[in-house]
């Protein structure tokens, strides 16, 4: 079941004539699913990549391989190309790009624990760049970050 506050976020970019865009690491896809089903999906969902893969991000994403061997196919800096060029591909006026880690195995250290996500979500206003360790299955970690991405947006478009 969609969330309220996906539900909310959506009604807000609608009610702004908005659209939204997404390139999914860690998530999969599942931000591109959650807002496919609200009630104004029609409206606003452009569409999404996911991009699991480092060879993905790199030759579909045009992630230069230097930044990702500099810091990590999980990382910001990663996060930030990715929103940046999905929002090329989309011509989208939200574009969120999300990677991280829900499972041990990929890159993660003490600072960088299983359960950290990074968000970078461009929207007409500004930048949002924001990190969040969530705990839980892979699963919850998914939905926290889905709906902190929901919630930020519906911040950012409530304070302009």
């Amino acid at each position: 079941m969609t969330s309220e506050i996906i539900i909310q976020c959506s009604e807000a970019i609608a009610a702004k004539g908005w659209n939204i865009a997404f390139a999914e690491s860690a998530s999969a896809g599942k931000l591109s699913a959650e807002f496919s089903l609200t009630p104004l999906s029609g409206k606003i969902l452009r569409g999404g990549i996911v991009c699991y893969e480092v060879f993905v991000k790199e030759q579909i994403m045009l992630v230069p391989h230097e930044l990702i061997e500099q810091y990590t196919p999980e990382s910001a800096q990663v996060t930030s190309a990715l929103a940046q060029r999905t929002a090329v591909i989309f011509n989208s006026d939200i574009t969120v790009a999300l990677t991280g880690l829900t499972t041990p195995g990929g890159s993660e250290t003490e600072e960088k624990p299983v359960g950290t996500i990074f968000l970078s979500i461009i929207t007409p206003t500004g930048i949002i760049d924001h990190k969040e360790v969530f705990f839980g299955s892979p699963k919850q970690i998914v939905k926290q970050a889905a709906d902190k991405a929901a919630s930020l947006i519906l911040e950012k478009i409530k304070s302009n």
